[in-house]
């Protein structure tokens, strides 16, 4: 058995409860330690003791603590894996909730910018990256010192620019992970009436946003039979835009949901009346993410009180996620544990995971953060080559990384060029005037963790 030492930093967040549960059923990870670590240490202990419950129950062998710092969660680290969400160590259970993204929301409401998640791409996503990717390069050059041959596997958004950030400016192996791919493949399967483990898929894309390229079942190709269907019956709530794009383009969208997807087109900047204008099923997840009004309160101090009635939520949510009944595969889940305890035995197994191109995809940018099936072996991950990028993808990808790249040059620099290049270039842009006071005061709302940008 391998004895790992696995550290989870931003260890509070409620992510953790799926990853430690992976965790605790894979019984060839026995013996490993897992430390956690978060700004807020109330959180951590309480997450390190959601964990040792799960490993009870699970009757594994893991010692699960938390500690009060970086440096003793990274010593002699074998992984990293990180959830940290970008408000800093703001009193919220859901960074969707903070009063840092509910401005990156409603600020560039005022210009015409409406979003809906807010996590991937335009002034949110931005921002977003803006506060995190500081916090990544201090866990990566801790790493360098503390455990330099260890994996950072990371599972925050936006994902492609953190993921960019750290692979540029630092020497980690950053791993990035997320269950858009495998969600899609099931869609594609429930659309068939095939059991989705029996789909061979190939797809192109980066983080929330990629094309089925060919999709096959015992040996047949049913790409044909999945856009037939596809056209020929009522799309899913809110999945409608991403159903009418795929019947455009001729490649079925593999993350169909539309929140997500229409953050990849200049439609948010064409709605006259605002969120009500939003395709069918988009207002409705506009209020689900970011409340009912369109202007969301303003960032204020919170009163004496809000830290215990926080965390008397924060333990009440943790307490009703329970453990899963076994260890998720990469094809049904995220397959965090599967993929840890693959790359420490050097098992060659496969994995989808947000890693950079390096050729996987022959006509896009050998540096660019795509989302890939990948191979495992004691060196981490690498990517299967998956061919050629269709061009209509092709151009909407390329525009993307250029705005991944400037997003997370920006925020090691703390260049207001730079991120105003970012804003121009992004499918959300507005009038170059309008785009530099919205910049202007996205910055200043974020300001006590943008220090970058006021020096």
């Amino acid at each position: 058995m391998k004895s790992l030492k696995i550290a989870c930093l931003g260890g509070g967040s409620l992510y953790f409860p799926r990853a430690l549960g992976d965790l605790a059923w894979r019984k060839d990870l026995s013996g490993s330690e897992i430390v956690l670590y978060d700004l807020d240490g109330e959180k951590a202990e309480c997450m390190a003791e959601k964990g040792r419950d799960y490993a009870r129950q699970a009757g594994a062998d893991l010692a699960i603590r938390s500690v009060s710092s970086l440096g003793e969660a990274l010593d002699a680290a074998d992984f990293a894996v990180t959830s940290i969400g970008g408000s800093g160590a703001e009193i919220t259970t859901d960074v969707y909730r903070s009063t840092y993204h509910e401005a990156d929301i409603s600020i560039p409401r005022k210009y015409g910018i409406h979003q809906v998640v807010g996590d991937t791409c335009g002034p949110a996503g931005m921002m977003m990256a803006f506060r995190s990717i500081p916090a990544y390069l201090a866990i990566c050059r801790e790493m360098e010192k503390r455990c330099p041959g260890a994996i950072l596997i990371n599972h925050s958004n936006p994902m492609s620019v953190l993921c960019r950030a750290m692979r540029k400016y630092t020497g980690i192996n950053i791993i990035g992970l997320c269950h858009g791919v495998q969600g899609g493949i099931r869609h594609a399967a429930k659309i068939l009436e095939i059991p989705a483990r029996e789909l061979e898929c190939v797809w192109i894309g980066t983080n929330h946003y990629y094309w089925f390229t060919k999709v096959r079942h015992n040996g047949k190709d049913v790409y044909p039979e999945l856009m037939k269907r596809v056209a020929a019956q009522p799309p899913e709530k809110r999945s409608a835009l991403s159903a009418r794009l795929s019947r455009i383009y001729g490649h079925q969208i593999v993350y169909s949901e539309d929140d997500h997807i229409i953050e990849f087109y200049p439609f948010l900047t064409q709605l006259p009346r605002g969120r009500d204008d939003l395709p069918e099923g988009l207002a409705e997840s506009d209020r689900q993410f970011n409340g009912a009004a369109d202007v969301i309160r303003a960032i204020k101090a919170p009163v004496s009180n809000v830290r215990n009635e926080f965390m008397k939520k924060y333990q009440s949510v943790l307490g009703q996620i329970t453990l899963t009944d076994q260890s998720t595969d990469p094809f049904a889940g995220e397959g965090l544990a599967a993929m840890i305890s693959a790359i420490a035995y050097g098992r060659r197994e496969l994995c989808i995971v947000n890693i950079a191109n390096q050729g996987a995809v022959s006509n896009l940018p050998w540096t660019a953060e795509i989302e890939v099936e990948a191979v495992t072996d004691s060196c981490g991950v690498r990517p299967i080559h998956v061919g050629e990028a269709p061009l209509a993808l092709k151009g909407i990808l390329e525009k993307r990384f250029v705005w991944q790249e400037l997003v997370a040059d920006a925020a090691v620099k703390g260049d207001r060029q730079l991120a105003l290049q970012a804003l121009m270039s992004d499918e959300m842009a507005i009038w170059p005037d309008k785009a530099e006071k919205m910049l202007d005061e996205l910055l200043n709302a974020s300001k006590n963790l943008l220090p970058q940008f006021f020096v």
